[in-house]
């Protein structure tokens, strides 16, 4: 299993004098399938993600805050309908462009506009209660689980709700759910601009998988008239790869199609890896999808930089050892022939990447090295 940080057994310690919780880990909202609720999902949101989709999202990038609205009628005020954190993260994540921490991020806001709490410890309560609610969800999305922790970080670690009246202070802890979900939505933005420095005229680069936010980063490289090529890899099972190619392929950039095997014999020809996250943990290194790992390797005994690109709210207080000290996400796999019943499948939708085989981070927080991700935590997460 995952080995946590000294930090987060402490807080454990600490928590258990507290009042007790609901237990949400076996409620009527947590996902019932063996195979990961993200990776469910995953696949769908990524057919519909367009060019055309990602320029109106950027345009909209800097707008107050309180003009973004779920794509659902049922979050207006004065409706009889009891507010449900759920189905409020549900409606959030119709947005194919939406991270689903983000989602869970602004979900969780609501929670705070719709509550009916009359002192601070029970509207800190329900926030952490709703919190939980959103993390057993789908136990094995690293970025969910970050989100919220992150959130409830941020928008309870002020002194001064304690000498405010309640209102006062539930509104300043409005404000600062508002802005950390309005700090989310632009990291993908910020991180863009970050790491055009080192994409430069006539190089090569490998990506692996569907990361929106490596699909913004190369929009971007296009957009300030850089001369590049992209080689993606298929992605399978689901083919997020295919998809990307398709996107770069409608901004006019350069690309080629590889299989997953063919990335030693392609490695020649690349001056670069760029490959998002799923988390970033303590240690520097990263988990994402299936193949990064070996890709990583490669590209080390090649002299290849790796980069990767993840935005804060991915970091995650996980210490994983190896492969197998992971939580298990699964998803199907199809071979397009029948497979033995006597066959063993790995159905494993991720791997893990150790930090010395990773060469920068692109984050919204700036340029960092493995070694200095967890100096980053630690302030997160204090």
């Amino acid at each position: 299993m995952w080995r946590r940080s000294p930090s987060f057994i402490l807080d454990e310690r600490r928590s258990s004098n507290s009042p007790p919780m609901a237990d949400t880990t076996r409620g009527p909202f947590q996902n019932p399938d063996s195979i990961s609720a993200y990776y469910q999902t995953r696949a769908a949101h990524h057919g519909v993600i367009t060019s055309d989709w990602l320029a109106q999202a950027q345009a909209a990038v800097g707008r107050v805050t309180g003009e973004d609205q779920p794509l659902s009628s049922d979050n207006q005020l004065g409706t009889e309908k009891s507010f449900n954190v759920i189905e409020e993260f549900n409606n959030w994540r119709k947005q194919p462009d939406l991270a689903e921490a983000v989602a869970a991020i602004r979900a969780l806001a609501a929670v705070i506009r719709a509550s009916e709490a009359s002192t601070m410890m029970e509207l800190e309560i329900e926030l952490k209660k709703a919190s939980d609610t959103l993390k057993s969800w789908d136990k094995t999305s690293i970025s969910l689980t970050a989100g919220c922790d992150l959130f409830i970080r941020y928008v309870t670690r002020t002194s001064a709700l304690e000498y405010e009246d309640f209102n006062s202070a539930k509104s300043r802890l409005l404000e600062r759910a508002e802005k950390f979900g309005e700090i989310s939505c632009k990291a993908r933005r910020i991180i863009a601009m970050l790491s055009q420095d080192f994409i430069f005229d006539g190089c090569t680069i490998l990506v692996h998988g569907l990361s929106r936010v490596v699909l913004e980063i190369l929009k971007t490289a296009a957009q300030n008239n850089k001369l590049f090529r992209v080689l993606c890899t298929e992605g399978r099972p689901d083919g997020t790869g295919v998809l990307l190619s398709s996107e770069l392929s409608k901004l006019d950039i350069p690309v080629k199609l590889l299989l997953d095997s063919a990335v030693a014999y392609s490695m020649d020809e690349v001056d670069m890896v760029f490959v998002g996250a799923d988390g970033v943990v303590e240690s520097g290194g990263i988990i994402n999808m299936m193949g990064t790992y070996q890709i990583a390797l490669v590209a080390h005994s090649m002299n290849k930089p790796v980069y990767v690109a993840a935005e804060s709210y991915k970091f995650a207080r996980l210490y994983p050892l190896d492969q197998k000290d992971m939580a298990p996400a699964l998803r199907p796999i199809e071979f397009g022939v029948k497979i033995p019943t006597k066959v063993e499948v790995e159905r494993s939708a991720r791997d893990y990447t150790p930090p010395q085989y990773l060469t920068l981070l692109f984050t919204d927080l700036g340029v960092l090295s493995p070694s200095v991700v967890s100096d980053e935590l630690i302030q997160l997460y204090l």
